[in-house]
């Protein structure tokens, strides 16, 4: 296994408004308990072989602090284990953008989050190299 920064680089996020749009009408999607994936595989202009970006909505949690709380929660949990998606990526020369969506109306511990973010990854790496 190659060993790699855990890092979190500007370039691994999704700030493309072209891909977002690209991501919404064209996008497939996956859902777990916690989470909803959206993802396409080989989004035009992307620079990385992964760009990610996470979403809570305002729906369920009106505060701020409970979005940004939430968001920190799957960017750090996503942070450590991208592992499990970028190297099935790069093998396949295949580049992904994904959104992660949290849809719970509760604040979920990290241990539980990681747990969900880690499965999206999995379920990811077998929907892209399928």
């Amino acid at each position: 296994m190659i060993s790699r920064s855990q890092g979190f680089t500007k370039s691994e996020k999704l700030c493309s408004k072209k891909i977002f749009d690209s991501l919404i009408s064209d996008g497939n999607s996956l859902y777990l308990s916690l989470l909803k994936v959206i993802y396409l595989k080989n989004p035009e202009s992307a620079e990385f072989p992964l760009q990610v970006a996470f979403s809570v909505p305002k729906k369920g949690f009106k505060l701020s602090v409970s979005r940004n709380l939430l968001k920190r929660r799957m960017r750090e949990a996503y942070r450590k284990n991208k592992h499990i998606l970028l190297e099935p990526a790069e093998k396949a020369g295949i580049k992904v953008a994904f959104i992660i969506v949290y849809r719970q109306n509760n604040i979920a511990a990290y241990t539980e989050i990681e747990k969900e973010i880690v499965s999206a990854l999995l379920k990811l790496a077998s929907a892209i190299a399928g």
